[in-house]
């Protein structure tokens, strides 16, 4: 296990905790420099969207959009959330796929998945189940989902070409990859880039649009797309360094508008039509 990683897991584990307890944590950081107030994770969801589902569940979300509102689910399907945190955004995703379908959500932390499994009791969702994992080893067949969607997470990868390569790998052909993350435009300050607190506050190492598109290509995907939903401007830029310890005046023009939330669209292909023995097995 890397260092960075078992920063994750503390931090996230700690949100777990304090959401628990009744209390927000916000994605840029544990202290009071955010808290309700983090312009990263405040606002994504509808009041009609949540109603019914846990609190908690609510006060756990650290994602930086609302990937169950763009992803187009359908009845039937299978849907795997990779980071799923206190699992909002896998109770959502089970309303939406109904009976027939299933929702996995995958997370690395025990007080997180703690917190979901006792969020999926309340909520009553028969149709979830909450795996432990990394995001880049997923704990799940070949071919076996239909769409993957995450919440500010792949961000927070060290090895983030392994968890498009196991995104792929799950996917059935035809599935698709349907993410909000943290993107960015253009360069930001090394010592925005080097700062642990901005990397476990979803910053750090957000990738380029342009990167994240070409890594997509890499590991097998076609049609991928990055769709801005959420712009971060100088006055949002001094929430989060100053909530990571550095110096908000001197670096948040830097960074206007080069940090945002988005919505990434990917399709796995869909199989080549079989023509004989050598791509069926014989069959038809």
């Amino acid at each position: 296990m890397t260092d960075l990683t078992q920063i994750v897991r503390e931090r996230y584990g700690q949100a777990a905790l304090q959401a628990a307890q009744g209390a927000k944590a916000g994605c840029c950081g544990t202290g009071s420099g955010c808290g309700s107030a983090d312009p990263i994770t405040r606002d994504l969801y509808a009041a009609e969207q949540t109603d019914g589902l846990p609190v908690e569940a609510l006060l756990a979300s650290l994602g930086c959009g609302n990937p169950t509102a763009l992803a187009e689910l359908r009845e039937g399907e299978t849907v795997l959330d990779l980071g799923s945190g206190g699992g909002i955004d896998v109770l959502l995703s089970a309303r939406r796929v109904g009976p027939a379908g299933k929702a996995y959500g995958l997370d690395m932390t025990d007080e997180m998945l703690a917190l979901a499994r006792e969020n999926q009791r309340r909520a009553g969702a028969v149709n979830v189940e909450f795996l432990k994992g990394q995001i880049e080893a997923i704990p799940l067949p070949d071919a076996s989902v239909d769409v993957l969607i995450s919440n500010c997470v792949i961000n927070l990868s060290a090895d983030k070409d392994r968890v498009l390569a196991e995104a792929f790998r799950v996917l059935r052909p035809g599935g698709r990859f349907a993410v909000s993350d943290v993107v960015t435009r253009g360069p930001l300050p090394a010592e925005v880039r080097r700062s642990i607190g901005l990397w476990t506050g979803c910053v750090a190492g957000a990738l380029e649009d342009t990167e994240y598109l070409g890594k997509l290509a890499a590991a097998g995907f076609v049609e991928a797309s990055v769709e801005p939903t959420r712009i971060y401007h100088a006055a949002e830029a001094r929430e989060f360094l100053a909530s990571a310890g550095l110096e908000a005046e001197e670096f948040a023009l830097q960074i206007d508008g080069k940090v945002m939330g988005a919505f990434v669209r990917a399709t796995k292909p869909a199989a080549a039509s079989c023509c004989g023995p050598e791509c069926c097995g014989g069959g038809q």
